[in-house]
């Protein structure tokens, strides 16, 4: 989160769990988990000004990136997911995941 962010919240809010959208999100499906309503939440977090999302889904061995503006890519059995401009220079490595 940018700090301009942070720190345009009022002093209360600060002190409780804070009323905005992280910029990056990550979710990794359990293997209880229904896939459909974590891609109702990934979207959710980007309709509220996340810049970069990911569905880790360990069972299909894929990831879904969710980017605003943009249509939802689905990764099939990466090496590695890359943090685009939000997270420079970040890339993670799948193999203990899958």
């Amino acid at each position: 989160m940018k700090l301009e962010r942070w720190n345009a919240l009022t002093p209360e809010q600060q002190k409780k769990f804070a009323p905005i959208c992280p910029e990056f999100v990550v979710e990794l499906r359990s293997a209880s988990d229904n896939l459909e309503p974590l891609k109702t939440k990934m979207q959710e977090y980007i309709d509220n000004s996340a810049l970069l999302g990911w569905l880790i889904d360990r069972k299909n061995r894929q990831v879904y990136i969710y980017r605003p503006g943009v249509a939802v890519e689905c990764l099939d059995n990466p090496a590695t997911v890359s943090g685009d401009s939000v997270l420079p220079g970040f890339v993670l490595d799948l193999s203990k995941i899958w």
